[in-house]
């Protein structure tokens, strides 16, 4: 077994280093969902805590991890009679991001319990994680259907499996631990909410602080039994702590100042529920009992406010967690007009302190040495001037800055024609393994959904042959069928955006860009992965390659400028080789193509034959497609349309986009032979 780099070797992160350790004190925090660009020791944290928890006692041969003092009496491995038990390391059990349901809840074993009706189960990931470590990298691109399970049973100490009437319960009480990259999407606001404590994590910009971060990687890749000796006595150290603290919690008081404070943060703050209150009332707690105090003071309850609110106060999808500190301390004043917000005298080991020195700055690096820009470009900014500034027709004159974007709005339903098989969304229809039943099928692998009457029917003619006499059924690995579910998937959303002078007027581009932004978050909420193409000038870019990142691609919508030429058929060639790109490396995630343009294309030989070539060029590979038609005026040419049957989809207004509009009808892209 490899030797898990030391947590007290971590340089900086004091943020993520406190939330993990005050998860370790109290499990009723409910855990922490760690954020941060990549490279910046986040999992490397979560591996090294497990070091620091103290060894349980458990039941010995029971799968489930039962405590012998006080044994699960609905434990399937059960019932467990009074015994000494055995002690053995908390576990840190990793989810994978492809796991499926059946490794995270465990399964039942369906052909004994019709045969012989017995509950023949096979723990899962959640079983092994009991009264242990649960930990998931990248948690944002998990499937939303596993996040709600892992959630549910981290909210209620249990694990359900319920399999054609027969159902099976097991504790599972554990530390969740979820890390991601804000820049491959973001988790939805609901299950953001279901984590106790969030914390941000970035690579330090100061030398000193990197250079021992690459400094004690070396050592540790070089040595690393050596280096961790070097750290043992700093991590036994820690390890006590921890265990003081645990000892202390029972005997921390939050008087009703404190809780005063705490119910008008969350108050004033405005978020959703009651949760947030809960959470921080544990968190101060905690921090109480880490800084060695049996008393809840207002320092405890500004920390706790700053771990568990910012990531409660998302009011749409493209708002950045945070919290204002300057409203937090008003808040804390009036809350409690004896304080002024802060401890007169605070411990110098309290909240946060109490790790060895790290050798860092109070930002800290990661200990496997963050990458200096977060891996992530920058937004897109003016391009260069067109080349030749020759003058662009229908008002298309020189760069203009970039226009804001009109207020959102919701928006129809675009989905791709047919039955899909890619990835859990909510857009297009798709065979999936949650949804409605409209049939059943011999299973490929391993029996996920038993469809029960198929079953029972392949079953039902065999049982003279295979010498039935009792009231049992005899079932067969052959008669088994899987449920056939469809479901909606989520697909691949390329928007290819006219920027041209044509576009330019200032009032008329902060509609379009109102539009796509309406139509991102759109994408957001039926968990699609998004891309962005823009052309204008002499050429076309791809501004955004395909992610799940909707945060991404709105702020590169929001720094879009505009004016030049109008190169139609470039951005549609374009986009044709991103899709061609994404074919091979997702093939089951089916696009769809939104062009936003108003028809017009200019410069070089016969533009417009060109743009047409190029949308039947879409057309021929059957990429569903919908051409959002920004044409204004009196006079219309009707471009957009004809660009519209070119790529063989469908055309529709700014104002038919419109969820309430009343001026066009419900639009679902069809395919060519349809449209014919």
């Amino acid at each position: 077994m490899s030797t898990p780099y030391p947590f007290t070797a971590i340089v900086g992160q004091d943020d993520l280093r406190l939330g993990l350790l005050l998860n370790a004190v109290s499990p009723a925090v409910g855990g922490v969902l760690v954020r941060g660009e990549k490279g910046t020791a986040k999992s490397t944290a979560v591996r090294a805590l497990a070091a620091l928890v103290p060894e349980v006692p458990v039941v010995a041969g029971c799968r489930f991890s039962c405590d012998p003092g006080a044994p699960d009496p609905a434990c399937p491995d059960g019932p467990h009679g009074a015994g000494t038990g055995v002690s053995r390391p908390a576990r840190t059990v990793e989810l994978p991001v492809g796991a499926s349901e059946d490794r995270l809840v465990g399964a039942l074993d369906i052909e004994r319990a019709l045969s012989e009706g017995v509950k023949a189960f096979e723990p899962g990931l959640l079983a092994d994680a009991h009264r242990g470590i649960l930990y998931v990298d990248e948690v944002n691109l998990l499937h939303d259907h596993l996040v709600d399970l892992l959630l549910d049973a981290a909210a209620m100490g249990a694990s359900y499996v319920e399999r054609e009437g027969v159902s099976v319960r097991h504790a599972a009480r554990f530390l969740l631990v979820g890390t991601m990259n804000p820049e491959e999407g973001e988790l939805r606001p609901q299950l953001l909410d279901r984590f106790g404590l969030t914390v941000e994590v970035a690579a330090s910009r100061e030398t000193d602080v990197r250079v021992e971060v690459v400094r004690r990687r070396l050592a540790y890749d070089d040595d690393p039994a050596g280096f961790a000796a070097r750290w043992a006595g700093e991590e036994t150290a820690l390890r006590e702590r921890i265990a003081a603290a645990r000892a202390l919690l029972p005997r921390v008081v939050l008087g009703d100042g404190a809780l005063r404070q705490i119910a008008a943060t969350c108050a004033a703050f405005e978020v959703d529920g009651m949760r947030a209150d809960i959470v921080m009332a544990r968190t101060a707690t905690a921090l109480a009992a880490w800084a060695g105090r049996e008393e809840v003071v207002a320092d405890d309850v500004r920390q706790a406010a700053l771990l568990a609110l910012p990531h409660r106060r998302r009011r749409n999808p493209f708002d950045a967690p945070g919290l204002d500190e300057d409203k937090l301390d008003d808040t804390l004043r009036d809350a409690d007009p004896g304080t002024d917000g802060h401890d007169d005298d605070p411990d110098p080991d309290g909240p946060g302190g109490g790790v060895p020195p790290q050798g860092g700055g109070p930002d800290g690096g990661g200990a496997d040495g963050g990458d200096a820009d977060g891996g992530g470009s920058d937004a897109t900014g003016p391009e260069e001037a067109d080349g030749g500034r020759a003058p662009a027709p229908a008002g298309g004159g020189g760069e203009q800055r970039p226009v804001r974007s009109g207020e959102p709005f919701r928006t129809k339903m675009l989905s791709v024609p047919g039955l899909g098989e890619g990835a859990a969304g909510r857009r297009s229809r798709a065979r999936t393994e949650h949804g409605r039943t409209t049939g059943s099928r011999r299973p490929e692998g391993a029996l996920t959904k038993l469809h029960l009457a198929a079953t029972v029917q392949a079953a039902a003619p065999h049982q003279r042959a295979r010498g039935r006499s009792g009231r049992g059924l005899i079932v067969r690995r052959d008669d088994l069928r899987q449920a056939a579910r469809e479901g909606r998937e989520g697909n691949l959303v390329l928007f290819v955006v006219d920027a041209s002078g044509s576009m330019a007027a200032r009032q008329r581009m902060g509609a379009v860009k109102g539009a796509v932004m309406s139509l991102l978050l759109d994408a957001y909420q039926r968990r699609d992965k998004v891309g962005l193409v823009t052309f204008r000038g002499r050429d076309a870019e791809v501004a955004l390659p395909p992610t799940s990142s909707v945060d991404a691609a709105a702020a590169r919508l929001e720094s879009l400028p505009t004016g030049g030429r109008t190169p139609l058929a470039a951005g549609l060639l374009k986009a044709h080789d991103v899709l061609r790109v994404e074919r091979l490396r997702d093939p089951s995630r089916r696009p769809l193509l939104v062009v936003v343009t108003d028809g017009r294309a200019t410069g070089g030989v016969d533009p417009l034959a060109l743009a047409a070539r190029a949308g039947r060029l879409h057309a021929s590979e059957g990429t569903a497609s919908v051409v959002v038609d920004c044409e204004a005026g009196f006079v219309r040419l009707g471009l957009a349309a004809q660009l519209a049957r070119d790529l063989g989809g469908s055309a529709v207004t700014l104002d038919e986009l419109r969820a309430d509009s009343i001026a066009g009808l419900v639009k679902d892209i069809t395919a060519a032979g349809r449209a014919a």
